[in-house]
C-alpha cells in the first residue's frame, strides 16, 4: 500500500540532480606579475636575436665588411693628402710663373715708354731742325712776327694740345713782348661756336704771355667743354691788343 509514495520521491530526486548539473562554476587562473615579466623578457630577447640575425644576413649578402671599409677610408685619406701636396706644388709653380709674367709685362711697359719718349724726342729734334732751316732765310728777310708749324692733337678726351713756333724775322734788335690768343671753332650741342682762350680775367692768362727775341716754342693744353668736337684752331700773336701774326690748323 506504500508503493504510490515512491513515485513522487523519485521525481523529487531527479529534479534535484537537474538543478545541481545546471549550476556549473567557471574557474579562472590569474598569472603572477613576475611570470608575466619573464615571458615579456623572453619575447623581446627573441625579437632582438632575430633582428640581429637578419641584419647580419643582409650585410653578408651585400658584401659589407667593416675592416675593408676602414682600409678604404685610410687609402682615400692618403690620396687626399697626395692631391693636396700636388695642388700646393702646382700653386707655387703658378705663382712663380705669374711673377715672371708680371716682370716681363713691366719690362715691356718700360720699353714702350722709352720708345714713346724717344719718338717724342725725335719729333722734337725734327721740329728744331725745321725751325732752324726756316730761320736762315728769315734772318735776312723783312722784320715781323711769324707763326710756324702749328700742330694740334687730342691729348685726352676734352684735352686739346697745341704746338707752334713764334718767330721774329729780320735783324731784330728788341725783344718781343706780347700775348697769345687761341680761337677754337667747335661743334657743341648741335651748334657751331668759337671760344677764345684765355678767357677774360682768367687765372691762366699768365701762361699765354710771349717774350722772346728771335723765337719761342709754344706748347700747351686746352680744356674743352664736355661733348665739344673741335674743327679748327687759329693761333694769334697780339701786341697791345693788335694782331701781329696768325695761323690756322684743322684737327
Amino acid at each position: 500500500m506504500q508503493q504510490p509514495d515512491r513515485v513522487p520521491l523519485k521525481r523529487k530526486l531527479r529534479s534535484q540532480r537537474l538543478s545541481v548539473s545546471a549550476s556549473k562554476m567557471t574557474i579562472k587562473r590569474q598569472l603572477h606579475w613576475s611570470l608575466k615579466a619573464l615571458i615579456a623578457t623572453v619575447a623581446i630577447s627573441f625579437v632582438s636575436v632575430m633582428a640581429f640575425l637578419a641584419y647580419d644576413l643582409g650585410r653578408s649578402f651585400t658584401g659589407f665588411d667593416p675592416g675593408a671599409s676602414r682600409q678604404r677610408i685610410a687609402e682615400l685619406e692618403q690620396q687626399v693628402q697626395q692631391l693636396t701636396s700636388e695642388r700646393d706644388r702646382l700653386s707655387i709653380i703658378a705663382d712663380a710663373a705669374d711673377s715672371s709674367v708680371n716682370m716681363e709685362r713691366s719690362a715691356q711697359q718700360q720699353l714702350a715708354l722709352q720708345v714713346k719718349n724717344l719718338s717724342a724726342g725725335n719729333a722734337q729734334m725734327k721740329d728744331d731742325l725745321a725751325f732752324f732751316e726756316s730761320l736762315l732765310p728769315t734772318a735776312t728777310g723783312p722784320a715781323g712776327i711769324n707763326i710756324r708749324r702749328l700742330t694740334l692733337e687730342m691729348a685726352a678726351p676734352g684735352q686739346l694740345r697745341y704746338r707752334f713756333l713764334a718767330m721774329q724775322g729780320g735783324r731784330a734788335v728788341r725783344d718781343f713782348s706780347g700775348t697769345l690768343q687761341l680761337a677754337v671753332t667747335m661743334s657743341l650741342a648741335g651748334k657751331e661756336l668759337v671760344l677764345l682762350y684765355p678767357e677774360q680775367k682768367s687765372a691762366q692768362a699768365a701762361r699765354f704771355k710771349l717774350n722772346f727775341k728771335h723765337y719761342q716754342r709754344v706748347d700747351g693744353v686746352l680744356t674743352l667743354p664736355a661733348g665739344a668736337a673741335v674743327k679748327k684752331i687759329e693761333a694769334r700773336v697780339l701786341q697791345q691788343g693788335k694782331i701781329q701774326a696768325h695761323q690756322s690748323a684743322n684737327l
